[in-house]
Formats: structure tokens, sequence, C-alpha cells
């Protein structure tokens, strides 16, 4: 299909790829908990701006360009993960009663999740190195081969995040009644948050 090797098992590898824990799904879950389905829907046009951005940077060959640039590549590393840490940081600081750190209005929770997704740089690595393997040398149809496979990522993108959100969401609705447990989640969610800062900043 469109010069895609085997597109079932490419399928099945970006299904895998999105439910790996990261900063993009802890800014989803956090954006539905704090601004309901409309928050994590933004969030989720976020992280499929932003996986657009690095996909299409990769093709490119931006990755190129960073990996002969280590200074380059190392200072949007680092900008990432202070980033994410001050994020965490925030969430961890943040009293009862407190404007929370991810607001509400629906286009700061696009903003936040498509930033989160742009500072990690290893993503355009990653789809450099990821690309090749579904591409099929003998039927490939160049861009339109790499808008294929763009395509598919960002509906299973929207279709993940429309299911975690909703799911979210029906739990955050029961939490509510709880004011306490929503304070530790959010606890929780800035240790992660700074966890993959740091994370981001010492990987290699």
């Amino acid at each position: 299909m469109f010069g895609i090797a085997d597109y079932g098992a490419f399928v099945i590898a970006i299904v895998v790829f999105l439910a790996i824990p990261g900063p993009g799904n802890l800014a989803l879950i956090t954006s539905t908990s704090k601004g309901g389905v409309k928050g994590g829907l933004a969030a989720t046009m976020g992280v499929i701006a932003g996986d657009q951005v690095l996909m299409w940077a990769a093709v490119a060959g931006v990755a190129a360009l960073l990996a002969a640039t280590p200074a380059l590549f190392g200072a949007v590393q680092w900008l990432g993960a202070i980033y994410l840490a001050w994020l965490g940081w925030k969430m961890l600081s943040a009293k009862p009663g407190d404007a929370p750190v991810l607001n509400i209005r629906p286009r700061q929770y696009f903003q936040q999740a498509a930033a989160i997704t742009l500072l990690n740089p290893k993503a355009i690595v990653f789809y450099m190195a990821f690309f090749p393997l579904f591409v099929d040398p003998a039927r490939h149809q160049g861009l339109i081969t790499f808008g294929a496979m763009a395509a598919t990522i960002a509906a299973l993108t929207f279709a993940y995040g429309l299911g975690m959100t909703l799911i979210v969401h029906f739990l955050a609705e029961r939490l509510r009644a709880n004011p306490t447990i929503g304070r530790v989640l959010e606890k929780v969610a800035g240790v992660f948050l700074i966890g993959f800062g740091v994370k981001l900043a010492l990987s290699k």
C-alpha cells in the first residue's frame, strides 16, 4: 500500500509505540484530568502536530544535521529536559487552591503537548531509523509513501488519544469527589515528568 512494506505490521508497531509511557501520554492524561474531554483532545492534536513536524523534519534529513552537529543536538536535548523538569517541579510544588500547571484553555493544552513532543530531538532520529524498516524499495513512491505513513500515524494517534481521553475523563469524574486523590496523582505526575527530563538529559 503506497509503497509501505507490510502495512499491518506498521500499524501494530505504531500502536505499541503509542502505548509506551512517556511525556506525551502524561501530558494527555494530565490535560484530560484538568480540562476534560476538550483538554484531552486539544493535547492529542498538540501531540499530532508535534509528531508531524518531527516526522517531516526527519524526512528532510534534519536527523543527519543533528548527528553531524552534536552541540546543536545536545542543546535541544537539554532544553527539552529542562522544560519537562520545570513542569514536574511546578506540579510537585503546587499547593491546594493554586492555579493548575496545565492551563484550562484548550489552545494552551495544545501548545503544551506540542512543545513536549517537539522538545525531544531523539524522536527525529527515531523516525529516520523507523521509516526505512517499512519502505518497500521496489514500490516506493517518494513523498506519497512518507505522506501515507504520516497520515496513518496521525489517524492512529487521534484514535488512541480519543480513547485515552474518554477513559481518563470517566475516571476523573469519580476522582473529583476525593480531592486528596487528585492532589496525590498530580504529585506522581510531577515526579514522572522530572524523571523523563532527567532521562532525556542523561541519554546518549
